[in-house]
């Protein structure tokens, strides 16, 4: 059975800060969500605060208001995404008063619960379970890289974006869907703390991973999951882009990952990465398809982030976008990603 938990967001539930919780609002096969605690949007829904659709996910302003509220919380989730993984103050406070309720807490940042003694003491005290996801495995838990993936023979496609918090997992999970809706076993390899939390199986935390080992765990999760799975296809959860300098990420699905196909995921109302004009612009998505290119993989699809434009706009930007580099591109919360699916079918018969 799923684990009943609520989620906080520090008061930042409407930023992309938040997209761990937007994840889990939209869906886990892990937790069922009880609510969202953020003393910024008490009252509301917290689905219409994402995107405008009821989900009967009530948002409440504190902890001890979920409490008087709800029944069996099993744990608290931080639900943020914060620069540097860092708690702030807010989270902390909010954590010591659950560990107070007997609740068991689950991080994803890199600020470890582990680390901090007064935590760990209340914990201990209150009996309460404290899981860093991002906590780094040790050196016998990893794998190196072997090869055996070059032995996997099924489509393996990465979803790679050309920023961070543009859509990358939601894509790929849209994608699972539509493919269990096509009749395709599909899996997906999460990379994120918002993959495990959302209940993949397979999969490992990219950023909290030892480098040498990142090619490894990469293909140990594919490989682990092509042999116990026997899916039709894997789909690779993205990080971060090719080209954001506060952390370049995307190659090693390409090479290590084997990934021959991709859906690029890009966000033409945003300019800057992570919307700072000191890190530089965005480069052109001509030229991330033409790198993606050069190391012999394929972009199949083109997901759009609508992100700073009105309706009218993202719909002309799709034509034209579509028109000229004559693969589908689709707006995927607002009309799903059917067409990737019928793509992957159209190229892996060609192959």
């Amino acid at each position: 059975m799923k684990k009943t938990a609520i989620v906080i967001t520090g008061g930042d539930l409407h930023t992309n800060f938040a997209k761990t919780t937007h994840g889990l609002i939209r869906g886990s096969n892990r937790f069922k969500l009880l609510a969202v605690v953020d003393h910024n949007h008490a009252g509301s829904d917290a689905g219409e605060i994402l995107d405008g659709k009821k989900r009967n996910i009530p948002v409440i302003g504190s902890i001890d208001e979920a409490t008087k509220q709800l029944n069996n919380i099993d744990c608290l989730i931080v639900g943020v995404a914060t620069k540097g993984g860092v708690l702030s103050e807010i989270l902390l406070k909010t954590i010591r008063k659950a560990i107070t309720y007997k609740i068991n807490i689950i991080n994803g940042l890199h600020h470890l619960l582990c680390e901090q003694q007064d935590i760990v003491k209340l914990a201990e005290e209150y009996g309460v379970e404290l899981i860093d996801i991002r906590k780094p495995k040790s050196i016998k838990e990893l794998h190196f890289w072997t090869g055996e993936i070059f032995n996997i023979d099924v489509p393996i496609v990465a979803v790679l974006g050309m920023d961070c918090a543009m859509g990358k997992r939601t894509t790929t999970r849209l994608m699972l869907e539509a493919c269990k809706e096509e009749n395709i076993k599909a899996e997906m390899i999460y990379t994120g703390q918002t993959g495990w939390m959302q209940g993949s199986k397979y999969g490992f935390i990219f950023d909290s991973t030892l480098n040498d080992f990142v090619s490894g765990e990469l293909e140990h999760a594919i490989v682990s999951c092509w042999q116990k799975e026997k899916p039709d296809m894997i789909l690779l959860e993205g990080q971060s882009s090719l080209r954001n300098p506060s952390g370049p990420c995307g190659l090693e699905m390409l090479i290590s990952g084997n990934a021959k196909k991709v859906i690029l995921v890009c966000a033409p109302g945003r300019k800057y990465f992570d919307q700072e004009p000191e890190w530089g612009e965005i480069p052109s998505i001509e030229s991330e398809i033409e790198i993606i290119k050069k190391f012999n993989s394929e972009v199949i699809g083109l997901a759009l982030n609508t992100e700073g434009l009105t309706s009218e706009e993202a719909k002309t930007i799709q034509s034209e976008l579509e028109a000229s580099l004559n693969i589908p591109v689709v707006i995927p919360i607002q009309e799903g990603v059917q067409k990737f699916i019928t793509a992957l079918k159209i190229t892996v018969h060609e192959d």
